[in-house]
């Protein structure tokens, strides 16, 4: 690049870049003259602190909210709806989501609640999870309810397809809970199917 040019760039870049570097030595000295009109502004820098609590707890009131209760008793039935409604498959989900929807899901919900309820009192309630995908084929398993801090297994939530002689079948739902060791059923109710074998689970 020849000598001319080269100083033509150097001063088109200065120009270009002209006021936005100011060297911090006549930052100093314009703060020190400055030093009135600095403390005039403290009336508005309380306000903007204010404002930054302000802010600051109405955070704390949205993360208090997102684990309230209620919030907390919503994701876990949303889950489970979302859980059973996998292992039914489209073949069964199509004829008995209605009834699943009106019967059965009031009840998962009610017993969720004593659950996050119970949870509650020892400020565990918001450890719990859904967890396990549900069972294929056959299996029995819909989700289980999980605490995160004690890391085991509150609940385990099943459906089993009942046939009654003459009747048909039905599916059965109940679920087991860790303070009997997971042994006896507690029922939640049962959906007709039909008289027909139905379809195996998310077939």
């Amino acid at each position: 690049m020849k000598l001319w040019m080269r100083k033509l760039v150097v001063v088109l870049v200065t120009i270009a870049t002209l006021g936005i570097y100011t060297p911090s030595a006549l930052l100093q000295v314009d703060a020190e003259e400055n030093k009135d009109t600095f403390s005039s502004n403290t009336d508005v820098n309380e306000s903007v602190s204010e404002s930054a609590e302000a802010e600051k707890i109405d955070f704390n009131f949205e993360r208090a909210e997102e684990y309230s209760i209620d919030s907390v008793l919503n994701q876990l039935t949303e889950k489970a709806k979302q859980q059973t409604i996998t292992k039914f498959g489209p073949k069964i989900a199509g004829q008995v989501e209605d009834e699943f929807s009106s019967i059965i899901l009031p009840n998962i919900e009610a017993v969720l609640q004593t659950i996050v309820e119970d949870s509650a009192t020892a400020d565990n309630f918001t450890y719990l999870e859904i967890t396990e995908d549900p069972a294929k084929g056959y299996g029995e398993r819909i989700f289980n309810v999980y605490d995160r801090k004690k890391e085991q297994n509150i609940a385990k939530f099943h459906v089993r397809r009942d046939h009654r002689p003459l009747e048909g079948y039905y599916f059965n739902f109940h679920y087991h809970i860790s303070s009997d060791g997971f042994k006896e059923h507690h029922d939640i109710g049962e959906i007709y199917w039909d008289k027909n074998t139905p379809p195996k689970w998310m077939a």
